[in-house]
């Protein structure tokens, strides 16, 4: 999900900035021009960690404003198909929840949540299992896995990322160490566990 990662850059500083500190004006303009977008390998950048000017200064012909190439240590984020993350419940809509995991959020349909029906009660900000009443509410631990990944470049926020709890190991937390405590039981109370061989 996180990680860092070095890249070497151009800054364009304008006209009425270049009578400034070269290094705050370039961290300042860089922070502003890359954080909180897709960089070119569609990884969101979340944070310039720290940056270093990288040579000399470029003017290009027809703009007044200066170019300073620079290296920059960014904290990136990213997401794959297949990947399980951990969120909060921030938002119950009458098609599902949306789960906030990093910097963005995914949408966990009705029909993924569990095996059961879902009652929706938008009102209530809750979701709750028709058979099961396990509830989903704001600001709930789930554990889910991605789906689909489609990226909003432009405004990562938007992107629409899709989600499912309908595995083994995949649901609310607490739900998970309840089925959990549940399988063991279970497997204490096998017959073949407790059946008592006899030897002739």
């Amino acid at each position: 999900m996180y990680y860092t990662h070095t890249r070497e850059d151009m800054v364009r500083i304008p006209p009425d900035r270049l009578g400034e500190d070269l290094e705050k004006v370039t961290m300042e303009l860089a922070r502003q021009a890359f954080e909180g977008h897709m960089g070119p390998d569609q990884k969101l950048v979340v944070l310039i960690t720290s940056l270093e000017l990288n040579g000399d200064s470029r003017v290009v012909h027809g703009d007044g404003a200066v170019y300073q190439p620079v290296r920059i240590q960014m904290l990136l984020f990213d997401i794959r198909i297949q990947e399980v993350i951990e969120g909060l419940i921030d938002q119950v809509t009458e098609y599902g929840a949306f789960v906030r995991f990093g910097p963005l959020d995914g949408l966990l349909h009705v029909s993924q949540i569990q095996d059961d029906h879902i009652n929706v009660d938008v009102g209530g900000q809750r979701l709750v299992g028709k058979e099961t009443k396990r509830e989903l509410r704001l600001e709930d631990h789930v554990r889910s896995r991605i789906v689909t990944i489609s990226l909003n470049e432009v405004s990562p926020r938007e992107s629409k990322i899709g989600l499912t709890m309908r595995q083994p190991g995949l649901g609310k937390l607490e739900w998970i160490a309840e089925d959990h405590v549940t399988a063991e039981e279970a497997a204490r109370c096998s017959p073949a566990k407790n059946a008592t061989r006899y030897s002739r």
